[in-house]
């Protein structure tokens, strides 16, 4: 009896290395967009922002101030690596920017509204 038992693990045992070797590739990780291309997303949703109202003359002044920030840093970083940036500055500088995403969010979808 004990062989048998014995038998069926190393069988399950043998069988999941198999499916293990043979297992599908994982798929690819989600590129976050580049650093430009989230600059300008933002800069278009504080327009719209504007245009429609949902932002007024203070939450955009506010807006604007970060994403001034977050150009400037950016700039830096690139001539302090001979126009690229490292892999620890790009996560940074995605971390502001998504800040600054929820902030945009916050400030359009609150009641505080500009006169018309």
């Amino acid at each position: 009896m004990k062989a048998l038992i014995v038998t069926i693990i190393s069988a399950g045992v043998f069988a999941g290395c198999m499916s293990a070797q043979t297992a599908a590739p994982a798929t690819p990780e989600k590129k976050e967009p580049k650093v430009a291309v989230r600059k300008e997303n933002q800069q278009k949703r504080i327009a719209q922002g504007v245009k429609s109202g949902q932002l007024t003359a203070a939450e955009t002044a506010k807006l604007e101030k970060k994403e001034v920030a977050i150009n400037r840093e950016v700039k830096a970083d690139r001539a302090a690596n001979g126009g690229k940036m490292t892999a620890a500055e790009k996560k940074t500088v995605n971390t502001q920017q998504n800040k600054a995403s929820k902030e945009i969010y916050k400030e359009k979808h609150n009641t505080v509204v500009q006169p018309r």
